[in-house]
C-alpha cells in the first residue's frame, strides 16, 4: 500500500519541486495539497507541466484536517511558520520533513539572533533531527521530526565535512565562496530578482557572516571537529534558475597531501552514501550536471604552491537543496531504499 503524504506550501518552487518528485515516487500518493495564498487553485494551473499528473485543488490550511489526511506531511513554508504546525502533527503521529529554518538550531536563542523573532516550539528544537542523511542517517532512519537543511548549508557542508572530521585542514582556515540561482529566494518577488536586474548580472549578498544558513553550518561542523568554528561565507546571485556552485578552501594540514590522496579521502568519507559523486583526475563539476537530480557532485584538487585544498560542490538547490533532500529523508524514515523516486540523472543540455 502506498504511503499517503501531504505537502503545505505547495505553490512554491521548493514546494512544487516536492510535488514533481512524489507524484512519481513508487511508494508514495500524495494525499493533500495545502497553501493559503494559492488556496482554491489547481496546482495544475499554477504549474501547467504538471497538467495530467497532479490536478489536485490545494487546499486552504487546515491542521486539524491536515492530521487526518495522511501520515507524512511536508511543510515548505516560509521561517516561523513551521514552528506553529509540526509539534501539533508530531503529537497527533503525523511525521514531518520540514523545509525551513524553524528547527535546524538547537538553541533557541541562536534561532531568534539569525531570524529576528522567537522560537514559539523551544521544546522540540532537541527532538528533531538535522536531516544530512550522509552524517545523520541511522538518526533520520528513527525520527518523526526532521529538518531539512538549507541549500546554502548542504552545498558546503558536503564539501567540508571530509576536511574537518578527517582533520586534513585547518578549521579556522576554511572559506567559502557560494553562487546560487534565483529560485533559491523563493517565489516572492523582490527588485533583485527582477529579470532585468538578475540578466547578465553577478552580485553579492548577505556577506561578512549574516547569512541565515552560517549557524546551521558551524553547529554542525562544530560538533565534527570538537570545538568551535568559524567560518568565512560570501554568498552570490547567479543569473539562473536552479544550482548552487561552491568553491570551499581550507589550509591542509598534512605535509605532502596530493590532489590523488584527497580524492581517496573523499571517495572513503562518502562511501556507500547514493548522492555523493566524487570526481577522479582533472575534472570538476558545474551546474548543468547537476540540475534536476538530487545528487551533490564534488572536484577536488590541491594548490601545491600554498598547499591548500579547493573543493567544488554542486547541487540542484531545489533538488538536493531542499525538495530531493526531503523525499531522501521521508525514504529513511519510512523504510524505503534511500534513493526510491530519486534514482535518476540531471537533465541536461
Amino acid at each position: 500500500m502506498a504511503l499517503k503524504v501531504s505537502v503545505v506550501g505547495a505553490s512554491g518552487y521548493a514546494g512544487a519541486e516536492l510535488v514533481r518528485l512524489l507524484s512519481s515516487h513508487p511508494k508514495v500518493k500524495i494525499a493533500c495539497l495545502m497553501g493559503e495564498s494559492s488556496a482554491g487553485e489547481k496546482f495544475s494551473n499554477l504549474y501547467p507541466s504538471a497538467r495530467g499528473f497532479v490536478d489536485d485543488e490545494i487546499e486552504p490550511l487546515d491542521l486539524k484536517g491536515l492530521a487526518k489526511k495522511a501520515p507524512m506531511a511536508f511543510l515548505a513554508l516560509p521561517h516561523g511558520q513551521a514552528m506553529k504546525l509540526a509539534p501539533s502533527l508530531v503529537e497527533k503521529g503525523v511525521k514531518v520533513v520540514d523545509l525551513s529554518g524553524d528547527f535546524r538550531l538547537r538553541d533557541p536563542l541562536v534561532y531568534e539572533k539569525w531570524y529576528k523573532a522567537p522560537h514559539t516550539a523551544p521544546e522540540f528544537l532537541g527532538r528533531a533531527v538535522y536531516g544530512l542523511p550522509e552524517v545523520n542517517r541511522e538518526a533520520v532512519v528513527k525520527a518523526d521530526l526532521v529538518a531539512n537543511p538549507g541549500c546554502y548549508a548542504t552545498s558546503i557542508l558536503l564539501a567540508l565535512l571530509p576536511l574537518v572530521a578527517r582533520k586534513a585542514a585547518d578549521p579556522d582556515s576554511l572559506i567559502v565562496d557560494c553562487k546560487s540561482g534565483v529560485s533559491g529566494a523563493g517565489r516572492k518577488m523582490r527588485t533583485e530578482y527582477h529579470f532585468v536586474e538578475a540578466n547578465e548580472n553577478l552580485s553579492v549578498y548577505k556577506p561578512a557572516g549574516t547569512h541565515q544558513h552560517l549557524p546551521e553550518i558551524e553547529q554542525l561542523l562544530a560538533g565534527v571537529a570538537g570545538g568551535d568554528l568559524k567560518l568565512t561565507m560570501t554568498p552570490q546571485l547567479l543569473p539562473v534558475s536552479r544550482g548552487i556552485l561552491t568553491t570551499a578552501y581550507g589550509d591542509l594540514l598534512e605535509e605532502g597531501m596530493s590532489t590523488r590522496h584527497l580524492q581517496s579521502l573523499y571517495r572513503d568519507f562518502y562511501q556507500g552514501h547514493p548522492f555523493v559523486r566524487v570526481y577522479e583526475g582533472d575534472a570538476l563539476p558545474d551546474l548543468r550536471s547537476v540540475r534536476g537530480g538530487n545528487f551533490c557532485h564534488l572536484g577536488l584538487r590541491v594548490d601545491e604552491r600554498t598547499r591548500r585544498a579547493l573543493v567544488v560542490s554542486v547541487i540542484d538547490n531545489l533538488g538536493k537543496g531542499a525538495a530531493g533532500q526531503a523525499v531522501q529523508n521521508m525514504n529513511l524514515m519510512n523504510g524505503f531504499a534511500e534513493d526510491a523516486g530519486l534514482n535518476f540523472p540531471g537533465f541536461a543540455p
